[in-house]
């Protein structure tokens, strides 16, 4: 088969690795110029991704183009409407991730119970509201622009601090566009995802349940990131998924979606919040499911595209992953003088089972060594599976020891919440099977 990446950053590049390893052919388009040293020497990368369409077109439907991001959805459905074969979104699905308003609403249309949700697009206005309605709140941008970082969950009861986050925000505000994003009401419980793998026409089986933990540091210190570290399963997704994805096939279909989808949700004793979405492979997300993926992604990428509403194949249990970093991680600056181009080994005794659950983010190949090589220090992500969380943290973290990269850091706690009561809690409310 013929695959085309293409996307902002190589964020799918262990996905290109390991197709590319199944005997695919695999091209992959790196738009930022910062991100062009990612897996160099490792993937085939190319500068016009347009003038590879009649390379995909040539292999017919063995041909499939790979959108990694939120905002090439108008793309996408415009090359479906010319006969190629895409996964990766579609316009509706960019705004339902980009818009957090206008997600929130098509949540509450599906009949979700929905927090409630302020849009803004002006820091006075929002700093007006809060004065008049102090609470807990969220502050989330929209519109895709901004990192997790500049997202902040409030602490306090009377949303002073919230209020001062607005007006930092206020005065550092640089960009040529007007700020755009929601004060959302706090909602306390467990926080869980679900996603699953829709084909135009409705998702594939089984769908993936997922814990993620989203604070730079052990014991959810810090501030907030992409991703530190998820448990993922593709058992037991059934019943949030059929109060919240599952509720959305209709609109999916009649806007010609292809692709990944998540929801996040909190869930307490008074149902199902859904909080956002997520209309894109999420990384290191799609990594961590891939350790329980007995078919590869050629099959996965290959139901969707055709429609046939299929299932694929999974292992029973776990997959837990940790995202192991380098500085400045979550940040870009410094990087260079920090961080690139340091060497990476692996420990004697590595597996090549080990070697398996390692999912390279940021690397290249610089002659006979491998280093690190990208803009924020995000290295690689280590899997480990088991048929109870355990058993699946053991042996991520085993593999994770494996790996040695100057100044690497990586959480020790990825798990421990669920291990902690959280899954117990989740079954005593009756959303998460014995």
């Amino acid at each position: 088969m013929r695959f085309l990446g293409i996307g902002d950053y190589h964020g799918l590049g262990d996905m290109y690795l390991r197709l590319a390893s199944a005997g695919h052919e695999v091209r992959v388009h790196v738009h930022e110029p910062e991100a062009h040293g990612i897996l160099q020497g490792l993937v085939t990368r190319i500068d016009d991704w347009r003038a590879e369409l009649p390379w995909i077109r040539a292999a017919g439907r063995d041909g499939i183009v790979v959108f990694e991001t939120a905002h090439h959805g108008d793309i996408a459905d415009a090359l479906r409407r010319d006969g190629y074969q895409v996964v990766g979104g579609s316009a509706w699905g960019d705004r339902l991730e980009r818009d957090r308003a206008f997600g929130q609403a098509i949540m509450r249309d599906a009949g979700m119970p929905i927090a409630a949700v302020h849009d803004f697009r002006d820091f006075e206005q929002a700093l007006a509201f809060l004065a008049e309605h102090p609470g807990r709140y969220v502050y989330k941008l929209s519109g895709g622009e901004g990192r997790a970082t500049q997202n902040y969950v409030g602490e306090l009861d009377d949303g002073f601090d919230v209020a001062a986050v607005l007006r930092l925000e206020r005065d550092r505000w640089n960009a040529p566009a007007a700020p755009h994003f929601v004060l959302m009401e706090h909602v306390a419980g467990i926080e869980v995802g679900v996603g699953g793998y829709f084909d135009g026409e409705r998702f594939l089986t089984p769908a993936v349940i997922d814990w993620e933990h989203k604070r730079l540091f052990s014991g959810d210190l810090g501030e907030l990131t992409g991703e530190m570290g998820t448990v993922v399963s593709y058992r037991g997704a059934e019943a949030i998924f059929e109060q919240t994805l599952g509720r959305l096939a209709e609109p999916l279909r009649e806007a010609g979606h292809v692709g990944y989808l998540n929801i996040n949700t909190i869930v307490n004793e008074r149902g199902i919040w859904p909080l956002e979405f997520t209309c894109r492979f999420g990384y290191p997300g799609f990594a961590i499911c891939d350790a329980l993926h007995l078919d590869g992604w050629d099959e996965i990428l290959r139901r969707m595209t055709r429609g046939d509403h299929g299932s694929f194949a999974t292992r029973d249990g776990f997959a837990v992953g940790v995202v192991l970093t380098v500085p400045p991680y979550p940040y870009e600056f410094g990087y260079e003088q920090l961080s690139k181009d340091a060497p990476i080994f692996f420990r004697p005794g590595i597996t090549e089972a080990q070697r398996a659950q390692l999912h390279y983010g940021e690397v290249a190949q610089a002659g006979e060594q491998l280093v690190t090589r990208g803009f924020w220090g995000y290295v690689m992500v280590a899997t480990g599976t088991g048929m109870d969380i355990a058993a699946a943290k053991t042996s991520a973290y085993a593999t994770a020891r494996q790996v040695v990269v100057p100044k690497l850091r990586y959480r020790v706690d990825i798990g421990d919440r669920l291990l902690g009561g959280e899954l117990d809690q989740l079954r005593r409310w009756g959303y998460y099977p014995h």
